[in-house]
């Protein structure tokens, strides 16, 4: 999970106010936007937005398992990059957002408070580790009122709220190589960085007096 670009998302809207600092505004302003991010409450489900930020294929797979949870009749909608639509889903029914027709930032406006406006019950956004609308997922999140879940690299989900702190702590863990067999690999990158860098530094240091000493 890219957690800079939901950082500096979260900072571009929220200002500091009556001598608070950013920091416990911008916590204050998370939790109020981001519905029931301390609750494992559902709501009543009767619509649901999927941000396609990762590969076609999950999106595809995960479509079925939703219509078998909540009814074949929900009504589920698309913010997506791609040109057509993904399998599984009727141009008749689906309502599709594709965010290249929203470029600068009064479209951007338009299209949060449309999006908004349509008062979705769950909002799915696809955390797959691939480098797609990453920022714009982000930012739907902060700015759509819907119960959140996040769809990983297996088509796997889970709820993004208090009660699920464990995946969502192994899940950062996971992006961020300090899980699983790439923990000792990121820990000691990051243990030798530090020892690597002085010896860059002594190398060159010492490259450049015996240059200074030839000239001399």
């Amino acid at each position: 999970m890219n957690t800079d670009a939901f950082i500096s998302l979260q900072n571009e809207d929220i200002r500091q106010k009556d001598g608070q600092t950013p920091s416990t505004t911008g916590i204050r302003s998370i939790l109020k936007r981001v519905r029931y991010l301390l609750t494992g409450r559902l709501p009543a489900v009767n619509s649901i937005l999927l941000v396609e930020s990762g590969s076609r294929g999950l999106v595809e797979g995960l479509i079925q398992g939703l219509r078998q949870s909540w009814g074949g009749e929900i009504f589920i909608d698309l913010v997506t990059c791609f040109a057509t639509l993904p399998k599984g889903f009727e141009p008749q029914t689906t309502r599709v957002y594709r965010v290249a027709d929203y470029r600068g930032r009064e479209a951007r406006a338009r299209l949060y408070r449309e999006l908004a406006g349509n008062h979705y019950s769950l909002l799915g956004i696809v955390c797959s580790g691939e480098p797609v609308m990453t920022k714009w997922k982000w930012a739907l999140a902060l700015r759509i009122p819907a119960k959140i879940f996040i769809v990983n690299e297996n088509g796997d989900y889970f709820w993004l709220d208090r009660k699920h702190l464990g995946p969502i702590r192994r899940f950062m863990l996971y992006r961020s190589g300090l899980a699983g067999s790439g923990a000792v690999r990121t820990v000691a990158r990051l243990i030798s960085f530090p020892f690597t860098l002085l010896y860059l530094l002594l190398y060159a240091t010492s490259v450049h007096a015996r240059r200074a000493l030839r000239r001399g």
